[in-house]
């Protein structure tokens, strides 16, 4: 674990959907709630938060794979459980509450952790921004994408999804997918640009391993300052983008898997990167 954390422990284990690290230091989160479609709660909100808070503390993680139980990756946020009660709530605790939906996608943007979303299904709504805020998402053939909350009402940009969607597909076609909010499937997500890949539906699991095996082999130090380097850059002038990637790398010229890559390349070996 990080020399850097608090005394309290991590967590173990998550009530509100299951979490397994393997062997290869990949952890696998998998929604649960296959009769909703994997329908977000509250709590499973709550739990998503603060579980992102926790993995850059574990060193033994090193890329997480999101992905959902039976027809749905995640239909979004449950009808029956929060938008019932939501129209019960006050100011304050719509607030607190669109602020930790939120917080959801600002933590896995600045996660120095791969994030590798494997939509089995639906991904609707909420489920839809999971998928967007993730590194790269491996689509099954049978995968769909519906940014639809103007269908329920509010205002297509929720989440984080008027920032982030605009500058995967553009402008133009961000408009139309969350002013119309209409399904696209996974051949028309990969023409604009949403998928890493398209796989035959029992494939996924399969390829989503390898991804994630490729990256927890790889330097982890290398993946987690480039993941920082394109979310900050976003928003800077070329100039200030300059100046964050030479600081950058002459940090990293000093790391010990730069140092390691020398040495493996004078002896004609491969690397072995230790995350340093």
């Amino acid at each position: 674990m990080s020399p850097y954390r608090g005394s309290a422990q991590l967590t173990k284990d998550w009530r509100h959907f299951r979490l397994e690290l393997d062997e290869d230091h990949i952890a696998t989160l998998t929604f649960s709630r296959p009769d909703r479609l994997n329908a977000l709660t509250f709590e499973v909100y709550a739990d998503l938060r603060d579980l992102l808070d926790e993995l850059p503390q574990r060193e033994d993680v090193r890329v997480l794979v999101m992905t959902g139980t039976g027809r749905g990756f995640c239909s979004g946020g449950d009808v029956h459980d929060i938008i019932g009660r939501l129209l019960e709530m006050g100011p304050k605790d719509l607030l607190d509450f669109t602020r930790m939906t939120g917080g959801v996608v600002e933590r896995m943007r600045g996660c120095p952790i791969p994030i590798v979303a494997a939509v089995n299904g639906v991904a609707a709504g909420a489920g839809a921004v999971i998928a967007l805020a993730a590194d790269f998402r491996l689509l099954a053939a049978s995968a769909t994408f519906s940014f639809l909350f103007t269908k329920v009402g509010l205002a297509g940009a929720d989440m984080g999804s008027a920032y982030l969607l605009p500058r995967l597909v553009g402008f133009g076609r961000a408009t139309e997918l969350l002013m119309l909010g209409d399904r696209l499937d996974a051949k028309r997500a990969a023409e604009f640009g949403l998928a890493t890949a398209v796989v035959e539906d029992g494939e996924l699991p399969v390829r989503a391993k390898e991804l994630a095996r490729r990256l927890a082999a790889g330097p982890t130090l290398a993946y987690a300052t480039t993941k920082l380097l394109l979310s900050r850059e976003l928003d800077l002038n070329l100039a200030g983008a300059l100046e964050l990637e030479a600081m950058a790398q002459a940090l990293l010229m000093k790391s010990d898997d730069h140092a390691e890559f020398y040495e493996a390349f004078k002896y004609g070996r491969d690397p072995k990167w230790s995350g340093r």
